[in-house]
C-alpha cells in the first residue's frame, strides 16, 4: 500500500505544477475520460475544462501539499485524500482545503476519475 500511495502522490502532484505546467497531452492521459471535479469553490467543473483551463496556465500557484493518505476501494479503485493550500508572497497559507481524488487503474495506467475540495481552516 505504501508504493501504491507513493505513486498515486507523485501523480497528483504533476496536476499541481510543480514547477513546470502539465502538457495537453499529459493531462488528456491522467484524467479518465469520465473525469469531472467539485473545487474548493463549490463549482463543478468538467474534464474539458480542467484541462482547457490547466494546460493554458501561465502563472503557477505555490500549492502546498501534505497528510497524503490512501483508501484502496478494490483492486483497480483507490481514493487519495490530502490537505492543501497555497503560499503567499509573504509565505503566509491560504486557500487550505482538504481533497479527495478517486483514482482508476486502467490500460493507461492511473487516471484520475473524480477530485473533491472542501475548504478548511488553514494549514
Amino acid at each position: 500500500m505504501d508504493t501504491l500511495l507513493a505513486e498515486l502522490t507523485a501523480l497528483e502532484r504533476e496536476l499541481h505544477h510543480p514547477g513546470v505546467p502539465c502538457t495537453r497531452e499529459r493531462l488528456e492521459r491522467l484524467l479518465h475520460p469520465d473525469f469531472h471535479e467539485v473545487g474548493r469553490s463549490g463549482v463543478r467543473y468538467t474534464r474539458q475544462v480542467v484541462i482547457d483551463f490547466l494546460a493554458t496556465r501561465t502563472q503557477v500557484p505555490d500549492v502546498v501539499a501534505c497528510d497524503h493518505r490512501i483508501d484502496v476501494m478494490g483492486p483497480d479503485v483507490a481514493l487519495l485524500h490530502f490537505r492543501s493550500y497555497e503560499l503567499g508572497c509573504d509565505g503566509t497559507p491560504f486557500r487550505a482545503a482538504l481533497r479527495a481524488s478517486l483514482w482508476r487503474r486502467t490500460a493507461m495506467g492511473w487516471q484520475l476519475a473524480y477530485h473533491q475540495g472542501t475548504p478548511s481552516a488553514a494549514a
